[in-house]
């Protein structure tokens, strides 16, 4: 009998290594699907309705966990650590499709009476401050609500209610008061269409509009399918602009 160890016993085979490499790989997919949907997300901010709290061409991770996360694959809810309180800036299910994920500043919460004389918000009768960064002014997106109250007393941009928001629902408003499409045009959201509370941007990307001053030595290139050139002109023309086109002052800054 020999004292030495037979190598080819320890050493797997072709096919067992690649399934363990398999595992681990699926493993790890499962972890980070749970992950993201349970606990924390990211998420690109599109318009301007939260400026200047939140900037077109941010990135934001958000807390799931804090208003009771759902269960991968399922219906159902951890237990949340609170529902979501008058100035959180929530993420949710628009209403009005069912799909789109919104983002808007919570502003009143089930029970409350919310009213806007002329752009003031009062909750419960009593006036409320403007958020930090928040502001007026722009074109209201052709929002067709207008800016002074009518003479049969309809809901506009800058007078609305009084209005009581029902049980387990949440009045939303964007920072951007005068540009944003929220619970004045489309009413409160319901709870069980809360996705989680905005926690902080983890990366910010400039891009100019086109009537913006800077446009002509920022302003990205246009991707055509008809220009096989324009993907890489545009990724060559990111590459040299990378430090003047990342919002540096904003990378990890808490939302609030």
């Amino acid at each position: 009998m020999s004292g030495r160890s037979d190598s080819r016993k320890s050493r797997p085979s072709p096919g067992g290594a690649l399934w363990d490499n398999t595992k681990q790989f699926l493993i790890a997919i499962v972890l980070a699907l749970m992950i993201k949907t349970s606990v924390v997300e990211a998420y690109k901010i599109p318009s301007s309705s939260m400026e200047d709290t939140l900037l077109v061409g941010d990135f934001l991770l958000a807390n799931k966990f804090v208003y009771g996360a759902r269960i991968w694959l399922t219906n159902l809810r951890l237990p949340a650590i609170h529902d979501p309180r008058r100035g959180d800036v929530v993420i949710f299910i628009f209403p009005g499709d069912g799909v789109t994920k919104y983002i808007k500043r919570c502003v009143a919460v089930g029970g409350d009476t919310i009213e806007v004389r002329d752009t003031v918000v009062f909750i419960n009768g009593q006036p409320q401050p403007r958020p930090a960064k928040g502001k007026f002014g722009g074109d209201n997106e052709g929002i067709h609500l207008t800016k002074v109250r009518q003479a049969d007393q309809r809901d506009t941009r800058d007078f609305f209610g009084p209005y009581v928001v029902p049980p387990d629902h949440y009045f939303m408003m964007g920072d951007n008061r005068d540009n944003s499409y929220d619970s004045r045009y489309w009413g409160p959201v319901s709870r069980d269409a809360i996705l989680g509370e905005a926690m902080a941007v983890h990366w910010s990307w400039y891009e100019p509009a086109k009537d913006d001053s800077t446009y002509a030595k920022l302003g990205s290139p246009e991707v055509s399918i008809s220009d096989p050139l324009s993907v890489p002109r545009l990724f060559w023309f990111n590459v040299v602009h990378f430090l003047e086109k990342v919002r540096w002052e904003r990378l990890f800054r808490p939302i609030t």
